[in-house]
């Protein structure tokens, strides 16, 4: 029986957040009948959680017949120096502990590593070399660039250029490397590293859905609330509430569509984050009246109270780094509800193409409310077209699918995935 190490410093459970597709790709990857520990830190983000309140240095723990090693980080919520400290205690401490739970039994066949951060993959290089075993690393996130598009650090500061270097060195010394977006190789061409980067050896597996646990929490988890039941056309935003996020641009087009006496159109927000109270402030100010904030909830909840709306929402920048793809994961949590999707991205082309929602031609509010309108006024026919497309893609992105794509790379099956 082949053993598998996951390292992920974000691993969540249904129960303590949003970041699951480790949790399920092990799930999937137990049922094949490999072993899995997964490695994450003992804080979970953006919470107040946090698993090691002593002076433990790690705890192993059974999750939902998982297993899990919690390594100990200090708490931190939203960005800042805490959370980059947070970072650093994971990495490192991560490289000394994975002597103390291993034995011959259990030593690792493959590891398997995922971003966002660096320092993580750069931890799992160096473990991998130890146990002289193969490391696959996971890019969900291209750092630095994505600082670079969104305005944190400019392109040519020294500190950019070190980071550039690190990530280089990562992707030279990955023994595969999968990328969530679709344009991995272009990343590497564009940087002009493919005569130092293995392009063979890059895959693509987008994030995905579980459709059988989508389904089953979309019955077993209701949610009482009568916004969710009555007859209002109802706009639903299920996730971070940051920064990166623009969920400002949401309550900018609820603030125009309730000037327009759209009484009927209601903007249900779920989630959290470090702008959640200034926007949550700026509602009262303003008196806009079709913006409900709902908090954060168990990602159980979410199918039901997806399915219950008529249309999905996501903002954010168009930043540079989206011209290589997106992995979202309430993209595809979108999807599986049935209903279309409006986005303010033009990198969701996809929505377009497949005809499951609408791109707005900028990111302005009044671009977003021409958008809502367009569903809202849509014929029964048509919007019932845009719900079995938003199914049919899901379909293609269910983890069952991306599961088996994963157990091909990690063992080196194939000469690319697709």
């Amino acid at each position: 029986m082949k053993n598998i190490w996951i390292l992920n410093h974000y691993i969540e459970t249904p129960d303590t957040g949003k970041y699951t597709r480790h949790y399920t790709f092990a799930k999937e990857l137990v049922k094949k009948g490999y072993k899995v520990k997964l490695f994450t830190a003992s804080t979970v983000h953006n919470t107040n959680i946090n698993f090691i309140k002593d002076k433990k240095k790690f705890i192993e723990k059974k999750v939902d017949g998982l297993s899990f090693v919690y390594v100990k980080a200090r708490d931190y919520y939203g960005n800042g120096k805490k959370r980059a400290l947070n970072m650093l205690d994971y990495a490192f401490r991560l490289l000394r502990i994975t002597k103390e739970i291993t034995s011959n039994e259990n030593f690792p066949d493959v590891i398997y590593a995922s971003s966002p951060h660096l320092l993580t993959c750069i931890s799992a290089i160096l473990i991998a070399k130890k146990y002289r075993v193969s490391c696959v690393i996971e890019i969900r996130d291209l750092w630095p660039l994505t600082f670079v598009g969104m305005g944190k650090i400019r392109e040519k500061q020294f500190i950019t250029k070190i980071l550039y270097e690190l990530e280089k060195w990562i992707y030279i010394k990955a023994d595969r490397l999968i990328f969530t977006m679709e344009g991995g190789k272009e990343y590497i061409k564009d940087k002009g590293w493919e005569n130092k980067v293995d392009l063979n050896k890059i895959y693509y597996i987008n994030n995905g859905v579980d459709l059988e646990v989508f389904k089953r929490n979309s019955k077993e988890y209701t949610v009482e609330d009568d916004l969710l039941e009555d007859k209002n056309f109802k706009v639903i935003y299920a996730g971070a509430i940051g920064e990166a996020n623009m969920v400002d641009k949401i309550i900018k087009t609820a603030e125009i569509l309730n000037g327009k006496s759209y009484n009927n159109i209601k903007f249900l927000l779920y989630g959290d984050g470090p702008k959640k109270k200034e926007l949550e402030e700026y509602v009262i100010k303003n008196q806009i009246s079709n913006v409900i904030f709902k908090g954060r909830v168990e990602k159980k909840y979410i199918p039901f109270i997806l399915k219950s709306g008529q249309l999905n929402i996501t903002t954010g920048k168009n930043s540079i780094q989206y011209k290589y793809g997106f992995s979202q994961n309430k993209f595809f949590e979108y999807l599986a509800s049935g209903k279309p999707i409006l986005s303010n991205r033009k990198y969701h082309n996809i929505l377009n193409v497949d005809k499951c929602g609408m791109t707005t031609v900028n990111e302005s509010p009044e671009a977003l409310a021409d958008g809502i309108l367009k569903f809202y006024n849509m014929p029964e026919e048509e919007y019932h077209v845009y719900t079995q497309n938003a199914l049919k893609l899901a379909r293609k992105f269910e983890f069952k699918i991306l599961a088996n794509k994963l157990e091909e790379v990690l063992f080196n099956n194939v000469n690319q995935i697709r």
